[in-house]
């Protein structure tokens, strides 16, 4: 086919002319990657990142809402139905990532905010009316898949956007906001679970209306984020490319920059899609030490934090005798030392690098969590003690499950990265999440605490592999172009 000239005095057509698309010459990456932070980032992160927020809102909600779940006289839970219900909204999470990850490196990311996003919304709402364990769980499998999504379109986006020397900070900040929503549902659980406000079959299905609420905050916010330059580049989109990339610049430092000052280039053939032939080939062919390093932290953290945090509520109420009216309060400290973390040490990623810190956090969190879950099994800790011992070990664990998102994110080409990470999600978080709560929640109904801190002991060792792993084969990503990192497949010489 005959290439067609393109207008504009940034992305031109390249004098080769390969059959099968156009080729074109672009600054766009390297024009994105100059600016310096601005409004229109922050605008980003704010409606992006509170997907996050949204996230931690309906975990923390699942976890301290098991009690009164067990005491509603219409549900009757048991700890295996609360350990179900969660696992249930874990695997639509799942299949949600992979679904929507293949139709967001297909359609565009932003398109899928909205689709994403209308789900969720939706289901949560529907959750409040669940009238049985099974349409309760149906419902929490339906809005993990809308959040699963999510995780996809946005971590994509996220990297797209953000300048490189900003990227791992950014992300790190942004994934840990998952623990303001935890905050929230924390403090909403203590007001709605108090029965002088709510009944106990009223408490709990109030308390999901706040996660559609917010969801329509975020559905006027998500109006203010374009799709990504870099994926319209590559799809056949330049003239809008360009024009996006125009009016950030302009919004950040006033004016389009000059195109003379030497921005680096980059030569593309644009294409439609990628075939899933070649994203299998690029994930487990050409790139399968960085596809290992992906899918053990992926795994690691899933079985982590999931087995651990949805059944933190049912370790608090069956072994330390903490009322349901009252978890929230433990859940807001230990939120704080969740969100702390990345926010401290995210910066570190950026300057130490990426391999040292990676293997530094998960380290440090499976060495802590052997030690504290040992000290739980001899008896010497108290609700008040182990909620502190929680909040140390994940001050860690926060940024080293973060940086999970972060390396798969940023550490393969573009056509394929939100399947990327749909894919090593999904492994992960099947592995390690879906199966996490329910194994949880049978030790913790064994009564026993050795039979808990087996598992306990189970999630320590996983992380210290990953740590060693991370050590010996992560990528050093820090500071560089996501073109660097992982060359696009439409690149040609």
């Amino acid at each position: 086919m005959s290439v067609q000239p393109i207008r504009d005095n940034d992305v031109v057509p390249s004098a080769a002319t390969n059959a099968g698309g156009r080729i074109i010459e672009t600054t766009i990456p390297s024009r994105l990657d100059s600016l310096t932070w601005s409004g229109f980032h922050t605008r980003v992160i704010l409606a992006l990142g509170i997907t996050w927020i949204l996230d931690g809102l309906e975990v923390t909600l699942a976890g301290a809402l098991s009690a009164a779940l067990k005491q509603s006289p219409t549900l009757q839970f048991s700890n295996l139905d609360v350990g179900f219900a969660n696992s249930a909204y874990l695997l639509g999470a799942v299949l949600g990532a992979l679904g929507f990850g293949w139709l967001t490196d297909r359609i565009g990311r932003r398109k899928l905010f909205f689709i994403t996003l209308a789900l969720y919304l939706s289901a949560t709402a529907a959750t409040a009316f669940s009238w049985s364990v099974m349409s309760y769980a149906l419902f929490r499998f339906l809005t993990g898949a809308g959040i699963g999504g999510e995780y996809t379109a946005i971590n994509s986006t996220i990297q797209e956007l953000v300048p490189a020397r900003y990227r791992g900070w950014t992300d790190l900040v942004i994934n840990g906001s998952f623990w303001i929503g935890a905050a929230i549902g924390a403090a909403s659980a203590i007001l709605l679970l108090d029965p002088a406000v709510a009944g106990p079959d009223l408490g709990w299905r109030l308390a999901y209306f706040i996660g559609a609420a917010l969801g329509l905050i975020v559905l006027v916010m998500r109006m203010w984020i374009p799709e990504s330059p870099r994926w319209l580049m590559i799809h056949g989109h330049p003239d809008e490319a360009h024009a996006i990339v125009d009016g950030i610049e302009k919004s950040v430092i006033g004016h389009k920059q000059d195109s003379a000052q030497g921005f680096a280039k980059i030569r593309l053939k644009m294409r439609d899609h990628t075939p899933l032939g070649e994203v299998a080939h690029t994930l487990f062919s050409t790139y399968r030490r960085r596809a290992l390093v992906g899918l053990v932290l992926m795994v690691a953290q899933a079985f982590f934090y999931n087995a651990i945090f949805f059944t933190f509520a049912l370790v608090l109420t069956d072994f330390y005798g903490i009322g349901s009216d009252h978890i929230g309060w433990y859940i807001l400290p230990f939120a704080a030392g969740n969100f702390l973390g990345p926010l401290l040490l995210g910066r570190l990623f950026d300057t130490l690098g990426r391999r040292v810190m990676i293997a530094l956090t998960y380290g440090v969190s499976g060495v802590l969590l052997a030690l504290s879950g040992y000290l739980f099994q001899i008896g010497a800790l108290s609700a008040q003690t182990q909620t502190i011992a929680w909040m140390v070990i994940f001050f860690f664990a926060s940024p080293a499950a973060s940086a999970a998102y972060l390396t798969v994110s940023e550490t393969f080409p573009l056509e394929v990265r939100a399947l990327a990470i749909a894919l090593f999600y999904a492994i992960g978080t099947g592995i390690g999440g879906v199966a996490g709560p329910a194994l949880f929640g049978a030790l913790i109904d064994t009564g026993s605490r050795g039979s808990v801190f087996a598992g306990y002991l189970f999630g320590a060792v996983l992380m210290i592999v990953a740590a060693l792993i991370a050590w010996r084969y992560a990528v050093s990503a820090e500071r560089k172009s996501l073109e660097t990192v992982a060359q696009p497949l439409a690149a040609v010489e």
